[in-house]
């Protein structure tokens, strides 16, 4: 059984490295136009958070290495996305961006390192740290839904990158079999939030992935209509 847990901790290794990955396709698109248009940086945000948590959980809890090693990684790839988004989002959402990350990506996980350090011992601190680990954890798999929320109301999924719900799906599957294995209630209750909201995303890519035909041909002919009838209107103005 515990060879099998390590195998299957190697898979959520594997997918996990492709999860941090997937959104390379956005951020190559917000670098080639100079903008970061609609999307939001809160999802980066908490994920180096949430890595950075689970890293020092990985190394604190003894035969945690699978964890601590991903999360390392992760800490390194959702560090580049923000200052991504430092380097070319609106001055409005850069403040936004540079608040969020200096109270919850400096502010936050140094007074949990200081508190975990200082007042605990032992289990009790590991527990505390995958408390929360976990808790950021739901927070990560919860902040796209301002992205969901756009997606409903705009019928589109441009601003929803179909990889990156892909991979939160298969990640938080993985991980929530593996924490089942090694009986880590910390990990298996956010990556099992995670996974059923991977499939919510997934189902609306199902249903938004493509615009309704009938409602822009109408839209086009209307407008194309409508811009005829303006330039009958300034042909025979003038006479």
């Amino acid at each position: 059984m515990e060879d099998f847990s390590f195998f299957v901790g190697v898979i959520g290794n594997i997918i996990s490295v492709l999860m941090f990955l997937s959104p390379v396709k956005t951020f190559w698109r917000i670098v080639k136009r100079r903008s970061t248009e609609d999307f939001d940086s809160l999802p980066y945000i908490c994920t180096v958070l949430s890595t950075s948590l689970w890293t020092y959980y990985g190394i604190t809890k003894p035969g945690e290495y699978l964890v601590a090693t991903i999360n390392g990684f992760g800490i390194v790839v959702e560090t580049i996305y923000v200052a991504l988004f430092l380097l070319y989002a609106p001055l409005k959402m850069r403040a936004k961006t540079a608040i969020l990350v200096g109270i919850l990506d400096v502010g936050f996980f140094v007074a949990a390192i200081l508190v975990t350090q200082l007042a605990l011992q032992g289990e009790t601190r590991i527990d505390a740290l995958g408390f929360l680990g976990a808790g950021l954890n739901i927070i990560m798999y919860v902040s796209p839904l301002a992205a969901i929320k756009t997606v409903v109301t705009t019928k589109s999924v441009e601003y929803m990158p179909f990889f990156l719900s892909f991979f939160f799906f298969l990640n938080g599957g993985i991980w929530t079999f593996y924490a089942l294995l090694v009986r880590d209630y910390f990990l298996a209750v956010p990556n099992g939030i995670g996974f059923v909201l991977g499939i919510g995303q997934l189902v609306l890519y199902g249903i938004y992935r493509r615009p309704k035909p009938s409602m822009n041909v109408s839209a086009h002919h209307h407008d194309g209509i409508l811009e005829e009838g303006r330039q009958r209107e300034r042909l025979i103005t003038p006479n």
